[in-house]
């Protein structure tokens, strides 16, 4: 059983999820920001962050992003993490153009996958060029996987001297084209990675639940919302992300692991200081 606390990531609005999909969807920065707060007292430490323009779609436009940033800290402490994947499709100079505001974190996605119907494109000058940004500027990358093949991408740049430790990865299981998100899946790539890195599950629909209790136990770190699934159980929509977020601390409890929070989480990231 795993002793470390638990570091839980909410997130709370993607690209893709619509207010069709859910009316409870937060779109805008306030409502982001509301969101990411409910998240902090449910016990989430992260806040892993797309934004949408006014007409709800996803954008990486700087601005947004800075004023939604602003927001979060004004309600709560927890570490800001901007996603540098934007939507398919979008260009890699729009998708690098918020790490310009210095975040604490960002993600940094090891490879290409297929995502539904499009093409999820990082080929390998790519995937460095981000990293190169990350390290100048100091910012924790969390290494996306959507397949096995991207853990040797990521230990790639940890041999570069790109990324440094603890290596934190997050396996994204369940997308269409990539990873399933099974049990044995979760447990083969915490096998690829090398002691002392940490690692996290993003389980994507009716993977998020069972995949998370299993991260729990073995040791790892859970992703949940709104980005990842919109349903509480089997037909259920959720009311909030703070809602997915409570049942993870609670499943956490229940299982005698402690939830961490954003300062721990920044002290177990190596994080040295809130931005």
């Amino acid at each position: 059983m795993a002793t470390d606390k638990l570091i839980i990531t909410a997130a709370l609005t993607g690209a893709e999820t619509t207010r069709a999909d859910n009316p409870n969807l937060p779109i805008a920065p306030e409502e982001i920001a509301q969101a990411a707060a409910e998240a902090r007292d449910a016990g989430a430490s992260v806040i892993h962050l797309h934004v949408r323009d006014s007409e709800g779609r996803p954008t990486q436009d700087i601005e947004v992003f800075r004023r939604t940033i602003s927001l979060i800290r004004e309600r709560c402490d927890c570490i800001v993490q901007i996603s540098t994947g934007g939507a398919v499709g979008t260009p890699a100079e729009e998708r690098l153009r918020p790490l310009d505001l210095v975040p604490e974190m960002a993600t940094l996605t090891c490879g290409t996958v297929n995502f539904g119907d499009g093409v999820f494109e990082n080929p390998p000058w790519l995937i460095e060029a981000f990293a190169r940004k990350m390290a100048e500027l100091g910012v924790k990358p969390e290494l996306e996987v959507f397949d096995v093949g991207m853990v040797a991408n990521a230990m790639r740049l940890a041999r570069q001297g790109l990324v440094r430790e603890p290596l934190y990865f997050d396996f994204v299981m369940g997308v269409p084209g990539g990873i399933p998100g099974t049990i044995d899946n979760v447990m083969h790539l915490v096998r690829q990675i090398p002691a002392g890195a940490m690692w996290q599950v993003a389980g994507v629909g009716r993977a998020e639940l069972p995949l998370a209790a299993v991260a729990v136990v073995a040791g790892g770190h859970v992703r949940v919302g709104f980005e990842d699934n919109i349903y509480y159980s089997k037909g259920v929509l959720a009311e909030s992300n703070a809602q997915l977020v409570a049942r993870i601390a609670r499943v956490a409890r229940e299982l005698g692991r402690e939830v961490a929070t954003p300062a721990e989480a920044r002290h177990m990231l190596g994080i040295s200081r809130e931005r």
